[in-house]
């Protein structure tokens, strides 16, 4: 009898599993188990892995900064892997000023809306204290994070202890109202945003993530949609705030998005694979409008309200400096905008399966929505998880795979080479296959 966890899964019903595949080390794009069984990593290990398991550059970065110091505060002091690194997400970022670092997304967020709010106060508008954002957006699972980013299927639990926010209609491609396109979808949002600036003027600010929504289904936006809503922000004296923890650094094809997205952020997050997927860390950008209204006389009390203990973690900005070299140093976003044409090559093959009701798809970024009845575009439904379910099957085809709800997610490390996709998405198929027919 195999001794009992003491590990408590995220967003996982524990009472499905017997057991978990124990994971001892990573080749390239593969995950080893520890009975020698390999998979390939369909998810980059929730969406953060840009080089696979074993990039060397990396894994020296970390050895020789550990050899130095492993960690030192930024509360009153500095070290020169964090002055390199707000140096260089300044550069790649424009009209970005400041970086204030965090330990992941959903507290990057956090930041976020604490220096909207807290800019607002400075400027002696205290009035301005309220969020809109789009609905289905997803921001992180802290209680700040779910009240922006409230995901009905996620927190509904909680609904009653978050603060309240507008949350602006907004539904994927697939399941539109009225019968209207993405693109007739997308504009009437549009006016509700606009109508909504002009009537109330207490928005402190508008949140989105940038250049499609992930966790909340799989959303991607219509050629200049966000950028339309960063206009609007700017008409209006809203402050636009972006969440590229999981879009950002490559995954949509861009290394910024909100640069391809033709919009112009206030305060701008990154994450994810900002290390590379090596180590945790995340990081808020505020332009110099945003960061020059908290300075001022101590007694003033206009400083920033927040901080984090591995803020600026040696460790962290080393492995995330030499990851941003490595984009540059192989050209890693033309290398991924060349891989994604196999998505969609192969997009009508994986839509002709009879389980398969939507594909969306854009740089290295595929979502799949399983359905029972195409017609009725039922979510298809097991006797257990549908995520539970996939992932047994995928790990007999040799992947990794992790669902959101009924949609499938390829979501691979973004140096993935074209025959490693093709595996992928050939394990993929054969894994819809299996369990649907």
């Amino acid at each position: 009898m195999k001794p009992q966890s003491s590990v408590w899964h995220p967003y996982t019903q524990m009472s499905e599993w017997d057991s978990f595949t124990k994971i001892v080390k990573g080749q390239g794009m593969w995950l080893v188990d520890s009975n020698g069984n390999k998979m390939l990593d369909g998810v980059a290990s929730m969406w953060c892995n840009v080089w696979g398991h074993s990039k060397k550059e990396l894994i020296y970065a970390i050895k020789k900064q550990s050899e130095k110091i492993a960690h030192s505060s930024l509360f009153n002091l500095t070290n020169d892997q964090a002055e390199l690194l707000a140096k260089k997400l300044v550069n790649i970022s424009p009209h970005m000023h400041k970086v204030f670092y965090s330990d992941d997304g959903s507290t990057a967020m956090e930041v976020s809306f604490k220096i909207a709010l807290q800019y607002w106060q400075n400027k002696g508008e205290k009035a301005k204290s309220q969020f809109a954002t789009l609905q289905n957006g997803y921001h992180g699972d802290t209680f700040g994070a779910m009240s922006v980013g409230y995901v009905p299927g996620f927190f509904s639990k909680f609904k009653d202890q978050l603060y309240k926010t507008i949350q602006i209609p907004f539904a994927n491609s697939y399941r539109l109202p009225n019968n209207t396109t993405p693109a007739e979808h997308q504009n009437q949002c549009l006016g509700k945003i606009e109508k909504l600036f002009s009537n109330n003027d207490k928005i402190a600010a508008f949140v989105m993530e940038s250049g499609a929504q992930m966790a909340g289904g799989v959303n991607i936006y219509q050629d200049g949609f966000q950028g339309k809503i960063s206009s609007l922000c700017k008409k209006h004296g809203v402050l636009l705030i972006l969440d590229e923890i999981a879009t950002g650094f490559g995954r949509l094809g861009s290394l910024v998005e909100y640069v391809s997205q033709n919009s112009r952020p206030d305060i701008v997050s990154y994450g994810k694979m900002l290390t590379g997927g090596y180590i945790t860390m995340a990081a808020t950008l505020a332009s110099k409008n945003i960061y020059d209204s908290f300075l001022g006389k101590y007694s003033d009390m206009r400083h920033i309200y927040h901080g984090h203990t591995f803020t600026g973690n040696p460790l962290s900005c080393a492995v995330a400096n030499e990851n941003l070299d490595l984009y540059k140093k192989t050209n890693l976003i033309k290398k991924i905008q060349k891989t994604s044409k196999v998505f969609e090559k192969r997009t009508q093959e994986i839509m002709d399966l009879k389980a398969v009701g939507d594909i969306r798809h854009k740089g290295m970024l595929m979502g799949i929505e399983l359905v029972r009845d195409r017609r009725k575009k039922t979510p298809i439904s097991f006797k257990k998880s549908t995520n539970k379910v996939i992932f047994d099957e995928a790990k007999k085809n040799g992947i990794y795979l992790r669902t959101l709800g009924n949609i499938v997610m390829l979501v691979p490390p973004l140096a993935i080479s074209e025959s490693e996709l093709n595996y992928l998405i050939d394990g993929t198929i054969r894994t819809i296959k299996n369990v649907t027919e």
